[in-house]
């Protein structure tokens, strides 16, 4: 069954094109022109959405934000003008889990494309069985997160870091190869990606009452061990 593509962009000109080029190499793609329809379509399930900013009712960091809000755990690339550092780092903190600035290649996005959903796929891919750690039960296969009985809401990023710090629990995981596996080994941008990713996997798992802490390695990178929650 072919991957499900929803791009969110109001400019015909620029979603022709790019609906055009995704449904040639392979995906079924369905494009809507607001932010409102964006979010009635989710519940549909695609596996990525691409998404611009400059939507006419509802700002695209609102309609990702409320995607994450609403439980949505499939890949968000944000497409947007706005092509600064800190524009970068607001929309991976509403739950972007890529950022691609106009004007931009269709090969460079179709290699972006590609690079999300292998992620996705690959951390779906192995045992059926959760991953138990000390106050945490990891569902490779289903992509989710519980503490107890509490799922805990992550974004693809989020998911993915915990994962490899699960993986290797009472371990340091460097900071290159973060960014690596979870992003891109040819990541360009700067790495406070992780360090905004980082912090909401923190607060997420705190505000669960979780003991397992995400402990920051000064120079090297992370490691996930057990604790004792804050009196």
């Amino acid at each position: 069954m072919a991957q499900r593509v929803l791009v969110v962009e109001d400019e015909e000109d620029i979603a022709f094109p790019l609906v055009r080029t995704l449904e040639r190499e392979g995906y079924d793609v369905e494009w809507v022109d607001s932010g409102q329809r964006a979010l009635d379509t989710l519940a549909s399930g695609p596996e990525l959405v691409i998404l611009d900013l400059g939507l006419p009712d509802i700002d695209g960091l609102e309609v990702c934000r409320r995607a994450r809000e609403a439980g949505y755990h499939g890949a968000i690339m944000i497409v947007t003008a706005r092509a600064g550092e800190l524009d970068r780092v607001v929309g991976l903190d509403y739950g972007a889990d890529d950022y691609l600035a106009k004007p931009f290649g269709l090969a460079e996005l179709q290699a972006r494309v590609r690079a999300l959903l292998r992620r996705t796929a690959s951390t779906m891919i192995g045992s059926a069985d959760a991953t138990q750690t000390d106050g945490l039960r990891i569902d490779v296969e289903a992509r989710r997160v519980y503490a107890g009985t509490e799922e805990v809401p992550l974004t693809g990023k989020e998911f993915e870091v915990l994962s490899i710090l699960a993986a290797n629990r009472d371990k340091v995981v460097s900071r290159g190869r973060l960014m690596a596996d979870v992003w891109d080994e040819n990541w360009y941008g700067s790495t406070k990606t992780l360090d905004v990713t980082i912090g909401r996997l923190r607060q997420k798992l705190e505000s669960v009452g979780v003991t397992d802490r995400v402990v920051a390695v000064r120079g090297v990178g992370f490691r996930l061990e057990g604790g004792t929650p804050d009196a």
